[in-house]
This record gives structure tokens, sequence and C-alpha cells, in this order.
């Protein structure tokens, strides 16, 4: 059955991801728990590997990567701005990231643009898309209960199409945020000119247009940070701040690591043809750091709000199982294997045992020879 519940161990209570005993708003943890979180965010950043998942998270990404780019070029393809929204995402890539990652992205995408079977290849990299992006939205969701300190109990036929569903979620808002990259400047005016707003409307929505791109960016963080793992968090919050802080983490970081590569770095005597490849393939790992960080604190805040209102949560955080179907199955298993394994210890230390207890006996002493006469 779906684990809507978990025991408390040490009280035999029932948790509750409401729990009403805790603080609601950040603002309400005191000083001291403010300064347990953010050490009990470094500490567990550090003990949860984020590093190693990081470098995880950048193998799927780099396999997600390309079908979901097919289908925001698709999409927007349809409507004429293919070319025009490939122009604009490379120009913040190279805004923020470091320049060698903008030429390894441009011509595999420039090549999905020119493609000239676009209604195609917009059903088939809908479908791909779907399917292959979501197997970095599965692995977020793994690192997620390693970082909530949870195991995945979710079934595959319940756990999948979730996954997708995240996937699709995403993308539509990496779609818009794109679309909104593309409603700038000369093409902002052309459409203000065409459905009649005047020059004063067009310079507000390019001013207003960064905060809501932003929004929506944060908005997809919040989403795989509530949805991906398998507890029950007490609401959902539009924006955290566990997400604000990734995104600023993830700003400083990819402005910081262009400036060190454009001044300092020697990746092309290194790596030769393969410097912006391994430079593409830093920053994707730098932008998962950053999303686990802000993970890490948001959990670390939650830690914090039960510990102020006396829950036992200094070693695991107290937060119900959104379903332990899978993850009771698999101890079934193992509990199965391991009694296996003894049966199969003692039926081999009963052997042993006689063998020991043959060569303890002391062998027959061979018959002296008589001596002739």
């Amino acid at each position: 059955m779906d684990a809507e519940h978990r025991r408390d161990g040490s009280s035999g209570a029932t948790l509750a991801p409401d729990d009403p005993r805790k603080p609601d708003s950040p603002t309400d943890l005191s000083k001291p728990s403010w300064k347990y979180v953010l050490r009990r965010t470094i500490r567990e950043f550090s003990r949860d590997q984020c590093t190693d998942l990081a470098a995880a998270l950048t193998y799927y990404a780099v396999l997600s990567l390309f079908p979901a780019l097919l289908v925001v070029v698709s999409l927007l393809g349809v409507f004429g701005q293919g070319q025009t929204t490939v122009d604009a995402v490379l120009g913040m890539v190279e805004d923020l990231g470091p320049s060698s990652a903008v030429d390894t992205l441009r011509g595999p995408i420039e090549q999905l643009v020119a493609a000239p079977t676009a209604g195609f290849a917009l059903i088939v990299g809908i479908l791909g898309a779907l399917w292959s992006a979501s197997g970095y939205v599965g692995a977020f969701g793994r690192a997620m209960n390693r970082i909530y300190e949870i195991e995945e109990g979710r079934p595959v036929w319940k756990l999948r199409p979730l996954m997708l569903l995240i996937t699709a979620v995403a993308l539509v808002a990496a779609g818009a945020t794109a679309l909104m990259l593309v409603i700038s400047g000369p093409v902002a005016r052309t459409i203000g000119d065409v459905i009649g707003l005047g020059d004063t409307a067009v310079t507000v929505w390019n001013i207003v247009k960064w905060p809501v791109m932003l929004a929506l960016v944060v908005m997809i963080v919040a989403v795989l940070y509530y949805a991906t793992p398998n507890v029950s968090q007490p609401k959902f919050r539009w924006v955290s701040l566990g997400s604000l802080i990734a995104i600023l983490v993830w700003i400083v970081a990819s402005v910081g690591f262009a400036f060190y590569v454009s001044n300092f770095g020697s990746y092309n005597k290194t790596y030769g043809s393969l410097a912006g490849a391994v430079i593409f393939l830093l920053w994707l790992w730098i932008t998962n750091l950053a999303l686990l960080f802000g993970a890490e604190f948001d959990a670390e805040m939650e830690r914090g709000r039960q510990l102020q209102a006396g829950m036992p949560a200094e070693k695991t955080l107290q937060l119900p199982e959104r379903d332990s179907r899978a993850s009771e199955k698999n101890a079934a298993k193992l509990d199965e294997l391991v009694e296996h394994g003894r049966k199969l210890r003692e039926a081999h230390s009963g052997d042993n045992s006689s063998e020991e207890a043959t060569d303890s006996v002391d062998p027959p002493r061979p018959p002296t020879e008589r001596s002739p006469r």
C-alpha cells in the first residue's frame, strides 16, 4: 500500500509532512537553528558525495540535452522562430558560461533547425525527448532520495509516468523561456506594431521578461525539488530558498568559470580539439553541483524546522514516504537472498566441521619394523 505515513522510532508517533509544531516561515527559525542549517548543509553536501552525484547527472544531462533541444527548437520552428531562438539561447549561454560551450552546441543545434522534416522531427522529437530527458529527471530523483535519506519505494509503473510528466512540464517551461528570449528587440517591436502596442509597452516587455524568465527557471527547479524524491513534503513552494540559492550559485559559478577559462585555463593546450567538449561538460557539472547544493539546503531547512519543533531529526529527517511498495519488495528479495546465503554457509560449515574433526584425530602409527634375527 502507499506509504502515507512513517513511524517515528523514538516516540511511535505517526509522521506528518505538515506537522503543526514546525515553524512555517524561514523567518521563524531562530539564530542557532540558522547556524545549524548552514553548517549541516555543507557537511551533508560532502557526506552525500554530491560531487559524484553531479558527475552522474552530467552524464544523463548529455544524453538528454539534444533530444530536449530538438523538442524546443521544433516547437518554435512551427512558428518560424527556430533559428532566432537558437541565436538567442546561444547568446545567453555565451554571456553566462564559457564561449567554448557555445562552439560545442552551435553545430548540432543548427543542424536540427536546418532539418527539412520539421513536422516529422516534431512528433518524433517530442516522444524521444520525453523518454530520453526523463532519464535525467529519474537520476535527479535518485540523488534527491539520497539527500533526503530515503529509499525509492514507488513502483516503476507509478514512477516512470511521473518522471515523464515532470519532464514534460520542464520542457514546456524551457520552451516558454526560449520564446521570451526570441520576443525581444526588433521582433518585439514588430509584434507590438501588429497587435497595436506602442513603443512604451514594448520597452516595458523587454524589461519585465527577465524576471518572468527567472521565475520560470525557479519554477522548474522547485518542481524538481518537490516531485522527484520519494518523500511527502509539507507543501509545494513555487519559490524555495534552496532553488533561489541554486540559481544564484549557478550564475556566480558560471561567470567565475568563464572568467577562469578565458584568462587562466589551458584546456586548449591539454585537450586540443576536445577542449570545447571538456569545458562544456565541466560547466554542466558545475550546474548540477549548484542544483544539488540548493536541494541540500532545502532538506536541511526542513531538518532545522523539525528540530526547532522538538522532533528527533538530528539523524534522520522525519518525513513520510510517498510509497514504500518497491522498497518493501526489494527488502523481501534481499532477505530471501540473505537466508539462502545463511543456509549455504551453514551447509558448508557442517562439512568443514566434519573435515576438521577428522583432521584432529591422530593418524594411526605405522607398525614398527622388527629387526631380523
